[in-house]
């Protein structure tokens, strides 16, 4: 404990000081910084001027991020019959109807990724207290309600990553891992901005895009220029 105690001084010590960096250097640092025994997520997180309790101001999308997340993405498919067939060829890890609704009422949520095929959301529906906080529950707007579960169970293991405005006003998702090439974060992180700036609502007033940062899993966190950070 001591040793992570250091390391985590040591790392706000070299970001002292440094705010609304480029995304190039604030990735660099961030990078440079990771030094847990595991290979570190890199996170962003962005501060909106919304206020998702309006329905007009929420915030949901997805990205594909162009190089990975580089994180093993369990999928849990609800789907009968050939559907069903067709999730667990395309590569889903649980596959199930009323018998998996029944393993997630128990509290065992053993997937990261939950997609239904539209005629089992009446099942699904029931779950929107475990899944909805969990940002787990199936919806047609980000693909994860469709009748073709082989594409997304594809997208979902491919680098996908959804995203949804929280209370505060907050967007936040891993953008791939510490040791990924520099440039390749840097290219996941404009796709991850790009799409939640694309995703503005119409309730929006104001500035929208507030503050970005960075940080990685034990790390601690640094401001980036959001003007930079939004730029192709």
């Amino acid at each position: 404990m001591a040793k992570r105690g250091k390391r985590i001084t040591d790392a706000r010590k070299a970001l002292a000081g440094k705010a609304n960096l480029p995304l190039h250097e604030a990735v660099e640092l961030i990078k440079a910084n990771a030094k847990a025994k595991f290979d570190e997520t890199v996170e962003i997180a962005m501060n909106l001027g919304v206020d998702p309790r309006h329905a007009d101001q929420m915030v949901r999308g997805v990205v594909r991020l162009p190089n990975g997340t580089g994180k093993t993405v369990r999928v849990a498919v609800f789907a009968r019959g050939p559907k069903a067939d067709e999730a667990r060829e395309a590569g889903a890890d649980i596959v199930g109807a009323e018998d998996l609704a029944e393993t997630i009422k128990e509290g065992k949520i053993e997937f990261d990724r939950c997609i239904a095929t539209p005629d089992m959301m009446p099942i699904v529906g029931r779950l929107g207290k475990i899944l909805g906080p969990r940002n787990l529950m199936p919806n047609p707007k980000v693909g994860t309600v469709t009748p073709d579960v082989a594409t997304a169970i594809a997208n979902a293991k491919g680098g996908e990553v959804q995203f949804k405005v929280e209370k505060a006003g907050v967007i936040h998702g891993g953008i791939g891992k510490a040791s990924f090439e520099t440039d390749k974060l840097v290219e996941n992180a404009r796709a991850f901005v790009s799409a939640v700036n694309r995703a503005k609502p119409s309730g929006a007033k104001g500035v929208y895009l507030k503050k970005i940062s960075l940080s990685s899993t034990q790390g601690p966190g640094v401001s980036v220029a959001v003007a930079d950070a939004v730029a192709e």
